[in-house]
């Protein structure tokens, strides 16, 4: 099947050069800018910029309705920007005063910069009508949203100015922010533009809206008006110091320490990066998002941690990412204890060398030593990965890597089994110049002691997205031994099929903007069990945006399950399990609805009925914020899952409740407290976190914790962080 899709790709991929012909010039300054976000230099009436802006949403075929206009020039030491951005009023909607805020519910404007034309990668820059910057990475050529990684830092600085119909900002971003091929002459680049009182979203290219709008094969060009010369070699140096207070309530533990470490970055010429993390300490990196897990498997949650955020997709690309991702790097710092519970593994130090070797050669290698910890079993382990990527083609690339996770000494707990364990992999990125089609191919396979054969991970994905049509394909084969310590596999021993095919429609009239209609089959077959279908799910599903942003998603399942072994969904303690070695036919209905996000007040209501096994299961869930500008963000996160199932096997009523309040005092000093409650974790924690934005990207932070056991409301564990970072350029 990998051969076929393969042949079937390179048949139907039209790998032509796609490219825009809009242009501007950037010109060469010797007078440096104050940022203050009021455009009085006189260089902004003559410099050259992104004009005429289009339409995405609602349509995507008219000049955008309220004009913006982004001119650019730039000297040896930084690049500025000068926006002026066209509106209806004053009326604008904003999150908060916090940088790097989510754009797609407030006004803003988000710059994208693909500096070595690759249609891969991209820096993000951004801000709104009160100022307030964001920055991010854009990786994956723009697919999903699992592109962006919105917790890379850049030191620079920007402002913006509200006058009666139209806003203006100003940026001065330093050159060493970006990583470009010295000598060169031309950026790609794009921005797109929310427009909340306009309820209008725009691009300066021309993005048609079956492709997401920060899609890299759209693109124009900035041409410099001088190359590019080398920039110098930043260091940057991130000390810390923290002071913890904890107890464990349980076991009746008392910590009160002192802890010191750092970063270091060190820039190799303009297109590499070189990170040092000496007693990494992520104390103040924000809280996981608790969730309801009613699946037999584990629930992958996203990196926040600072030091593997920088070209972080260079590491975690590979495979695929729900199924057979064979790096995750979350798996660094976590362990389980003797109770099989996650705990955190201490990092003792470790490097992340990054970046580009030429235009279209990218290496990636990091390497971490986890401390040892005897009582609870768990070894000290050593943790690299190296990886290369090779562009090919306009857009596509070839991956290879190396994954080792080794135990540097021998334990009289460890098993010779356990001792490594070993990943390599080669993968094929396909992506046609204007993102029609798309694929993946790789394979991989996996090293352990005494393991031989059976220890294989293949994978073929086709993906074809026009304006009516989405149709996609996606084949999984992971043998019964493929292992991977440090990547995310669901499952082993699965032949995994999937046929996805949707109709969109785009009416020219009335309340709807675009409906479609989507069909779904997945099903999942065992080798070791002689290919008998151990799963399958049957999805028909239509959905809905409205012209005012709200939407609205029908969707019926048809399911069957083998299971292995005995299950409780509910997690009851000491309850009779759904029997394992018998198949399960069960259908559901979910319904989901979003409102106009533009609002003050938004939200999302979801609810799921139908059966459950050998039972029934009745669920709702909604998502509530509400905006209190500038200054107060509220939201509420709570859903109820009610798991009918027959006697003897348990019955539960499961909650989660989460609620949260964002308070951003100004631009520079945060408070966000979230609490969450879990009846199935059987915990009601607390984390309150004050942050003081003293210097640029330097911080004091306050973080309170708090945990409590749900019935009895004892408390668990609890601990008080006074943490002091400081970024210093050398």
């Amino acid at each position: 099947m990998t051969k076929y899709l393969a042949i079937v790709s390179l048949i139907f991929i039209s790998q032509r050069a796609f490219s825009q012909s809009k242009s501007f010039t950037v010109k060469h300054i010797s007078e440096p800018i104050i940022a203050d976000g009021i455009l009085d230099e006189p260089i902004w009436k003559v410099a050259e910029g992104a004009t005429e802006f289009w339409e995405y949403f609602p349509i995507d075929s008219i000049q955008a309705r309220q004009q913006s206009n982004i001119k650019m020039v730039y000297d040896d030491v930084y690049l500025y920007v000068g926006i002026k951005i066209n509106t209806a009023g004053k009326n604008y909607r904003i999150q908060s005063l916090k940088r790097d805020f989510r754009a797609g519910n407030s006004d803003n404007i988000t710059l994208l910069f693909d500096t070595f034309n690759d249609s891969n990668n991209a820096f993000i820059f951004g801000s709104n009508p009160y100022g307030v910057r964001r920055e991010g990475l854009l990786s994956g050529g723009g697919r999903g949203n699992g592109a962006f990684n919105m917790s890379w830092d850049a030191k620079w600085v920007g402002d913006s100015k509200i006058y009666d119909n139209y806003y203006t900002s100003e940026f001065k971003i330093p050159l060493t922010s970006f990583k470009f091929k010295e000598g060169e002459t031309k950026w790609r680049f794009n921005s797109y533009r929310f427009d909340t009182q306009s309820n209008e979203t725009s691009t300066w290219v021309n993005i048609p809206q079956n492709q997401t709008i920060f899609d890299l094969g759209y693109m124009g060009t900035m041409i410099f008006e001088k190359p590019l010369g080398k920039s110098r070699t930043p260091l940057a140096i991130i000390p810390y110091i923290n002071t913890i207070s904890q107890k464990d309530f349980e076991t009746n533990d008392k910590i009160n320490n002192i802890k010191f470490g750092g970063d270091a970055k060190i820039a190799i010429g303009n297109s590499m990066n070189l990170d040092i993390t000496v007693n990494p300490d992520f104390s103040q990196v924000e809280v996981d998002d608790q969730v309801t897990n009613l699946t037999r498997f584990e629930v992958s949650l996203p990196e926040k941690r600072q030091f593997f955020i920088d070209n972080s997709d260079l590491f975690s690309s590979f495979g695929g990412r729900r199924d057979a991702n064979p790096f995750f790097s979350r798996r660094i710092g976590i362990a389980k204890d003797t109770a099989d519970n996650s705990i955190e593994n201490k990092i003792i130090g470790g490097l992340r060398l990054s970046g580009k070797l030429n235009k279209n050669l990218r290496l990636g290698f990091m390497n971490l030593q986890t401390e040892e910890d005897i009582a609870n079993e768990i070894p000290s382990n050593n943790n690299a990965m190296l990886a290369l990527q090779q562009r090919v083609f306009s857009r596509s690339n070839i991956g290879l890597f190396l994954i080792n996770r080794e135990s540097i000494k021998n334990y009289d707990f460890l098993s010779k089994e356990d001792r490594y364990n070993r990943v390599i992999g080669i993968d094929y990125n396909m992506v046609s110049a204007d993102n029609t089609w798309s694929g993946k191919y790789y394979i991989h396979k996996s090293f352990e002691p005494n393991t031989q054969g059976k220890d294989l991970s293949i994978g073929a994905s086709l993906q074809y997205n026009s304006k009516n049509y989405n149709i996609f394909t996606d084949w999984v084969s992971i043998g019964d031994n493929f292992t991977s310590d440090l990547g995310f596999i669901r499952r082993e021993d699965i032949v995994k099929g999937v046929l996805g095919m949707e109709r969109i429609f785009w009416p020219n009239k009335g309340k709807i903007q675009m409906h479609s209609f989507t069909i779904f089959p997945e099903f999942i077959w065992s080798p070791t069990l002689d290919y008998i279908n151990t799963d399958y799910n049957l999805t028909a599903s239509w959905s809905a945006t409205y012209n005012n942003q709200a939407r609205v998603n029908a969707q019926i399942t048809k399911s069957y399950t083998f299971l292995m072994n005995d299950f409780d969904p509910t997690n009851t303690d000491e309850a009779t399990a759904i029997p394992g070695n018998i198949g399960y036919h069960y259908n559901s209905i979910d319904l989901q609805f979003r409102s106009d996000r533009r609002k003050l007040f938004a939200y999302i209501l979801n609810t799921t009925v139908g059966e459950f096994f050998n039972g029934e299961r009745y669920s709702f869930g909604t998502t509530m914020t509400m905006r209190f500008q500038p200054k107060v963000f509220l939201s509420l996160i709570a859903n109820y899952d009610k798991i009918s199932l027959p006697t003897p096997h348990p019955s539960a009523d499961i909650w989660l409740i989460s609620p949260k309040i964002d308070i951003t005092f100004s631009k520079s000093i945060f408070w966000s407290t979230l609490v969450q409650y879990s009846n199935q974790r059987d915990n009601l924690g607390f984390n309150s976190r004050l942050q003081w934005r003293f210097a640029p990207l330097s911080d004091l932070f306050i973080v309170y914790n708090d945990n409590y056991f749900v019935n009895s409301f004892e408390p668990k564990n609890r601990s008080i962080n006074l943490k002091l970072t400081y970024w210093l350029n050398i």
